[in-house]
Protein backbone atom coordinates (compact mmCIF):
# COMPACT_ATOMS: atom_id res chain seq x y z
CA UNK A 1 0.00 0.00 0.00
CA UNK A 2 1.43 3.40 -0.86
CA UNK A 3 1.26 6.70 0.60
CA UNK A 4 1.65 9.69 -0.32
CA UNK A 5 3.45 12.15 1.50
CA UNK A 6 2.70 15.98 1.44
CA UNK A 7 4.24 18.55 3.73
CA UNK A 8 3.86 22.26 3.27
CA UNK A 9 5.20 23.23 6.53
CA UNK A 10 9.03 24.97 6.35
CA UNK A 11 11.50 21.82 7.40
CA UNK A 12 13.70 24.97 9.95
CA UNK A 13 10.16 25.67 11.63
CA UNK A 14 9.34 22.13 13.51
CA UNK A 15 10.58 18.49 12.90
CA UNK A 16 7.76 16.97 10.87
CA UNK A 17 9.89 16.40 7.33
CA UNK A 18 12.49 14.39 10.09
CA UNK A 19 9.20 12.69 10.82
CA UNK A 20 7.91 12.24 7.82
CA UNK A 21 11.49 10.47 6.36
CA UNK A 22 11.31 8.30 9.90
CA UNK A 23 7.85 6.50 8.02
CA UNK A 24 8.01 6.89 4.54
CA UNK A 25 8.17 3.74 2.80
CA UNK A 26 9.93 2.37 -0.63
CA UNK A 27 6.67 2.72 -2.69
CA UNK A 28 6.21 5.85 -1.17
CA UNK A 29 6.43 9.77 -2.57
CA UNK A 30 6.43 12.70 -0.75
CA UNK A 31 5.64 16.06 -2.10
CA UNK A 32 6.92 19.65 -0.82
CA UNK A 33 4.16 22.21 -1.03
CA UNK A 34 3.90 25.81 0.06
CA UNK A 35 7.11 26.64 2.71
CA UNK A 36 8.11 23.20 2.58
CA UNK A 37 10.06 23.78 -0.21
CA UNK A 38 12.42 25.28 1.32
CA UNK A 39 13.66 21.54 2.15
CA UNK A 40 15.18 22.32 -1.68
CA UNK A 41 17.73 24.89 -0.71
CA UNK A 42 21.28 23.70 -1.38
CA UNK A 43 23.50 23.48 1.42
CA UNK A 44 21.24 22.63 4.12
CA UNK A 45 20.28 19.59 6.67
CA UNK A 46 16.91 19.33 5.28
CA UNK A 47 18.59 18.84 1.58
CA UNK A 48 21.11 16.57 2.21
CA UNK A 49 18.58 14.22 4.13
CA UNK A 50 16.46 14.19 1.01
CA UNK A 51 19.29 13.73 -1.63
CA UNK A 52 20.07 11.11 0.45
CA UNK A 53 17.54 8.92 0.66
CA UNK A 54 16.54 8.02 -3.15
CA UNK A 55 12.83 8.62 -2.51
CA UNK A 56 10.14 9.61 -5.08
CA UNK A 57 10.22 13.38 -4.30
CA UNK A 58 8.23 16.47 -5.58
CA UNK A 59 7.60 20.20 -5.76
CA UNK A 60 4.92 22.10 -6.46
CA UNK A 61 6.56 24.39 -9.23
CA UNK A 62 4.69 27.68 -8.76
CA UNK A 63 5.70 26.92 -4.76
CA UNK A 64 9.54 26.32 -5.86
CA UNK A 65 9.06 29.17 -7.86
CA UNK A 66 7.56 31.77 -5.55
CA UNK A 67 10.37 31.30 -2.98
CA UNK A 68 12.96 31.42 -6.40
CA UNK A 69 14.38 28.17 -5.12
CA UNK A 70 15.63 26.13 -7.98
CA UNK A 71 14.72 23.03 -8.66
CA UNK A 72 17.49 20.32 -8.34
CA UNK A 73 17.04 17.17 -11.38
CA UNK A 74 16.25 14.58 -8.62
CA UNK A 75 13.10 16.11 -7.72
CA UNK A 76 9.93 16.66 -10.00
CA UNK A 77 8.37 20.15 -10.19
CA UNK A 78 4.63 19.79 -10.68
CA UNK A 79 1.90 21.60 -11.07
CA UNK A 80 -1.69 21.07 -9.59
CA UNK A 81 -3.25 18.94 -12.05
CA UNK A 82 -0.08 16.47 -11.85
CA UNK A 83 -0.93 16.92 -7.89
CA UNK A 84 -4.49 15.44 -8.29
CA UNK A 85 -2.71 12.81 -10.41
CA UNK A 86 -0.35 11.69 -8.04
CA UNK A 87 -3.00 11.51 -5.28
CA UNK A 88 -4.87 9.09 -7.26
CA UNK A 89 -2.03 6.86 -7.85
CA UNK A 90 -1.23 6.20 -4.82
CA UNK A 91 -3.36 4.09 -2.27
CA UNK A 92 -3.45 6.50 0.71
CA UNK A 93 -2.60 10.57 1.10
CA UNK A 94 -0.97 12.18 4.57
CA UNK A 95 -0.73 15.35 5.08
CA UNK A 96 1.02 16.29 7.90
CA UNK A 97 -0.21 19.04 9.53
Amino acid sequence: MSTLHVLSHSPFGDDRLTSCLRVIGADDALLLSGDAAYALQPGTAPFAALQTRGLKLYVLAEDAQARAISVADWVEAIDYPAFVELSIHHDKVNSWL
